[in-house]
């Protein structure tokens, strides 16, 4: 996770000295989840069938190889968006292969609580690589900051090389009936499929946000002549990631005890209500502007390990890989476009020198995320049509 947030937490530099637009820097960004989103199914899938500590292995090592590349070559648009795509599918290779990992060693309510801590864990290696990139590069320049990141890849790879023990997929596990890329039973699973489209829109809201919220503290900084002497963008940005940890645990103990889909619902129609308000208070004094992301950021990863402990739970046992393989596809295809659409919307609505640009941006996230809950019911009232047991 240390090279996750090097682009988007320097992305005003580079669109400075490369001179990018927002929908360029905004590709950029989301390249990463691209790769992640190409490379997912097949990782993924494989841990039905293959050890998934082996492909968490080879794929960190790939991340770090990545972030050197970047450090060396990257000298524009095009190369930046090379080296970017191919850190995503190392991501790839780790975060949900790490999941099922993690899955298949823990059964029943500590599941889904082992499940939550890992999700919301992702949250901490981002604020962790929002502020290593930032003060790296502070100091040493961005080159530095990309070639440093891929030490964390090594120190995940000797941690999970002496920690995870080697464990074969059980002979349950080994007995498909189909391809490991046929991810028809899964699509015919509607209770599943209601959290997975849940967590497209969930992600094009998350990390749109974690893409572009440095470049609006910047923004609403060059507002307010000082503010820049209280805490840098990216130790902010890092400061609203680590907020995800406890909300998205929060979250998910709410889900247990109150109702997963009812809570979902509840935090994910909060968040777009934030998204249609927040870009529009760049102006308002900073600390304001402060506080409102700190709020905003709560409730963007309030849902997320909820929606994630509910598709495993939907899951067959001996499609558990298949089903976070689809999960994690179409979830991050969402991750992948936020950012795009983001940059988009924000050069059709006037550029980043634009208030109220910035304000049409975030809302259009809100607009994406309201469909999550509606897709959720659809799905829930469709899975108990056909009698689905409720996960």
């Amino acid at each position: 996770m240390a090279s996750f947030a090097s682009f988007p937490a320097l992305l005003p530099t580079f669109v400075s000295e490369w001179g990018l637009s927002a929908t360029e820097a905004g590709w950029i960004s989301g390249i990463y989840y691209a790769g992640y989103t190409i490379a997912v199914p097949v990782l993924t899938s494989l841990t039905d069938r293959v050890d998934p500590r082996r492909i968490y292995l080879g794929s960190a090592l790939l991340t770090g190889l990545a972030a050197l590349g970047y450090a060396f070559l990257a000298e524009g648009f095009w190369s930046a968006m090379a080296w970017r795509a191919l850190t995503g599918v190392g991501l790839a290779g780790t975060y949900m292969p790490g999941l099922k990992a993690l899955s298949d060693r823990i059964e029943g309510a500590a599941q889904s609580r082992a499940i939550s801590f890992y999700t919301a864990s992702f949250g901490i290696g981002a604020s962790a690589s929002f502020l290593l990139a930032g003060e790296l590069a502070t100091r040493f320049g961005w080159r530095w900051a990309f070639g440093l990141s891929a030490l964390g890849s090594l120190v995940a790879m000797a941690i999970v090389a002496v920690v995870l023990k080697p464990r074969a997929p059980s002979r349950e596990e080994g007995l498909h009936e189909t391809h490991f890329l046929d991810f028809r039973p899964v699509f015919k699973n509607l209770r599943a499929m209601g959290f997975v489209l849940a967590y497209t829109t969930h992600n094009f809201e998350l990390f749109g946000f974690r893409s572009w919220i440095v470049a609006f503290l910047v923004f609403s900084q060059a507002l307010h002549p000082g503010a820049e002497s209280l805490l840098s963008a990216t130790a902010i940005a890092a400061i609203f990631n680590l907020f995800g940890w406890p909300a998205s645990i929060l979250g998910n103990e709410a889900a247990v005890r109150l109702g997963r889909q009812r809570t979902i619902t509840i935090v994910m129609t909060a968040s777009a209500a934030f998204a249609c308000v927040f870009g529009f208070t760049a102006a308002l004094p900073y600390l304001a502007v402060v506080a409102l992301g700190a709020l905003y950021a709560v409730t963007v990863t309030g849902d997320s390990a909820a929606i994630t402990a509910g598709a495993v739970a939907a899951a067959r046992p001996d499609q558990r890989g298949a089903t976070m393989a689809v999960h994690s596809t179409l979830g991050f295809s969402g991750a992948f476009a936020g950012p795009v659409v983001f940059g988009w919307v924000l050069d059709l609505a006037g550029g980043p020198a634009s208030q109220n640009a910035w304000g049409v941006a975030f809302a259009s996230m809100g607009g994406v995320l309201i469909l999550g809950p509606i897709a959720l019911a659809i799905c829930s009232r469709a899975a108990r049509r056909h009698g689905d047991a409720q996960p």
